[in-house]
Formats: C-alpha cells, structure tokens, sequence
C-alpha cells in the first residue's frame, strides 16, 4: 500500500504505523517511525561538523623565529536551510624577504571563518633583536636578542619558542603549532616547531596548523624542523615555506624568511541528508565514511 506525505509518496510498508489521518497523510508520530525506518526523505542537516584553519604566520631573515601556525578550530554548528553561509580562507602570511641586518619581523596570517566561528591567523616570527607576534598560534622569538615567543590564542593554539642569545651561536625560537608549544633555541640548535592537530574530518587523518622552524646562526648547529602539520623547515638563505592549506608557519632564514601556508574550512555531515542546494568558492565535495565532506581551499559559500 502506497501512502501520501506532503511533497510526494511514501511506502508505509516498513514504517511501523497503526493509522494514518483520515485526510489520508502521516501524522508527525508515524512521520517520525518513518524517519527512524530510513523510509522518509531526510531533506535538511540541522547540524554540520566543522574545521576551520587560519594562514600561518610567516617566518623572519637573519637570527630568525619561526612562524606561528593558524588558529584551529573545530567543532559543531547549527545551520538553517535557506541560509547562505559565507566562508573565508585565510592567506598565511608573507615571508620577509632580504633586507638588511637585523631584519624584519614576520608577517601574520589572515584568519578564517564560517558558520559564526574566527579562527585567527599566525603569529610571524621575530627577528634578529625581536619577539615572535601573538597570533593563532605565536611565532618564535629572535636569536640575537634572545626574544621572548608571541603568545598563542586560548582554544586555538599555543605560544611560540624562545630565541637563544649567545656569540656565534643565536637561534631563533620555534612557532607554535595547534597541538603544542615551539620549543625554544638551545646551544647550536634553532627551535622546533610545535606540532600540529590530526584531524579525520575528510576521511582521511591529516595534521594541521603546525609551526615553522627556528634558525640558528651556528654553523655546527641544526636548523629548526618545522611541526607536524605543515609547518616550514628553517634554512639558509631561505625558509621554507609552510603547506599550502594546512595553516602551518613558515620556516625562518638567514636571508629569507617562508611564508606561512594558507588555511582551509572543512565540512561534514551524514550522507543520509541531502545534498548542498548551492556552492561557490569550488569546493571538493566528496562521501567518504557515510559523511558529506565540502572541502575549501579558496573562500566561497554554502546554501543548504
């Protein structure tokens, strides 16, 4: 027997159900067995699964931090069919680039957002004579000053390392990463970068918002590795750069300092429900795991 329901038909034949109305139409009880039963069209998410990464924080040139990983955020949100929800990418910031002794503090990056949620971009790292900035994460302090690292956001990451000052032999301090703080410059060494968070939220386990390697001017010394989570490895005459779409810092340089890797917003929700109504920004949309996962790398928008 094929009975009705607002919108279209529906097989009761499985929904366990004792009467119908006498217009002919479920009631809300037996709409609800029907749900319970997978027999009913689940045409709207109320709830979405979030990830939201900031831009890291760009590393320093000369005796230089490393820079801070983006804020990471994650959680849950409530959304409203019909709604546009705008998304924004943050950049990661800048990486200083030549220049002369003592240097340039590094760049911050930009913060991300969705769904009522700031994730604030990373701190840059300090120079020669300078402190790493306060960020999502902080950037690590510079070497020939021995400076202090830039603090971290509550919930969203941590401080940076401190910089190690001592003649011929200053290193810049590690950025701090989501999962950790940076490790400070000791003897020939520069700092570490902090680790980052792993995620599974696109069905795969991936690390994000790990902090960039701090330099060191010693050359018997290593060169901070960056954290888990894309964070720059520091190098001479150029840091490497943070991942692209990780949030991680940027590593710190004797010359050059890289550029933090631009952050990410990730979605999901039961597959169960239906599809997105509309997108932009180009989102890699996937089903991985009986999740809908919407991806995006560059800002854009979600209409359910």
């Amino acid at each position: 027997m094929v009975k009705r329901y607002y919108g279209g038909v529906i097989s009761a034949t499985q929904a366990v159900a004792n009467s119908t109305t006498a217009s002919g139409f479920f009631n809300t009880s037996q709409q609800m067995q029907a749900k319970q039963a997978g027999n009913w069209p689940l045409n709207f998410t109320p709830t979405v699964e979030y990830l939201v990464v900031a831009g890291g924080g760009g590393g320093a040139n000369f005796f230089s931090g490393g820079g801070g990983a983006g804020g990471y955020r994650a959680g849950t949100a409530n959304v409203t069919s019909g709604t546009p929800y705008t998304l924004t990418i943050g950049a990661g910031g800048v990486g200083i680039t030549g220049g002369s002794f003592p240097g340039t503090t590094g760049n911050n990056g930009s913060n991300s957002s969705g769904f009522g949620i700031t994730s604030t971009g990373g701190g840059g790292g300090g120079q020669t004579y300078t402190s790493g900035l306060a960020g999502g994460s902080g950037g690590g302090g510079g070497g020939g000053g021995g400076g202090s690292g830039g603090a971290g956001t509550a919930g969203q990451g941590n401080a940076g390392g401190n910089g190690r000052n001592a003649p011929g032999d200053a290193g810049g301090g590690g950025g701090g990463g989501a999962g950790a703080a940076g490790s400070s410059a000791t003897s020939l060494n520069g700092g570490v970068g902090g680790i980052g968070i792993q995620s599974s939220i696109t069905g795969t386990n991936t690390y994000y918002a790990g902090g960039g390697g701090g330099y060191t001017e010693s050359g018997s010394g290593t060169m901070g590795v960056g954290g888990l989570g894309g964070g720059g490895n520091a190098a001479t005459p150029v840091g490497n750069s943070g991942t692209v779409n990780t949030g991680g810092g940027g590593g710190g340089g004797g010359g050059s300092g890289g550029s933090g890797g631009s952050g990410i917003v990730v979605i999901r929700y039961p597959s169960t429900y239906d599809a997105a109504s509309s997108t932009t920004g180009s989102p890699t949309i996937t089903t991985a795991g009986g999740y809908r996962v919407y991806k995006w790398t560059s800002s854009g928008s979600i209409t359910f």
